[in-house]
């Protein structure tokens, strides 16, 4: 894996959770909004709405010099509007780093040919 890669799929990484969590309070507030009087619903729609776009552009970018396949980064789209998802996006983005690590190591050492 190239450094154009990595810092493309590390960016992707840093931002995924943020969104999703900003995902999940707006969620919260429209509930509260509903039931309450509190509505941070503008406040916190702005602060998602601006984190799912710079999740789109990572995503785009990740996919780019990743060279996924469509199924690949259709997954890591439909990931950043599911609840919950940018975790796990987060987590398989972590385990596809630490293998590329691994296996440039090993190809390094002269462990693999691969």
């Amino acid at each position: 894996m190239d450094i154009k890669t990595a810092s493309a799929l590390h960016r992707l990484r840093l931002v995924s959770g943020p969104e999703a969590v900003s995902f999940l309070v707006l969620l919260v507030c429209s509930v509260l909004k509903r039931t309450t009087e509190f509505n941070a619903v503008p406040f916190m729609g702005a602060v998602h709405g601006f984190l799912f776009l710079l999740y789109v552009v990572f995503w785009l970018d990740a996919w780019k010099n990743a060279k996924w396949d469509v199924r690949t980064g259709a997954l890591y789209f439909v990931l950043s509007v599911v609840p919950f998802g940018g975790f796990y996006a987060d987590r398989k983005l972590k385990r596809a780093a630490d293998d590329a690590v691994i296996a440039s190591r090993a190809r390094r050492e002269g462990t693999v040919d691969a």
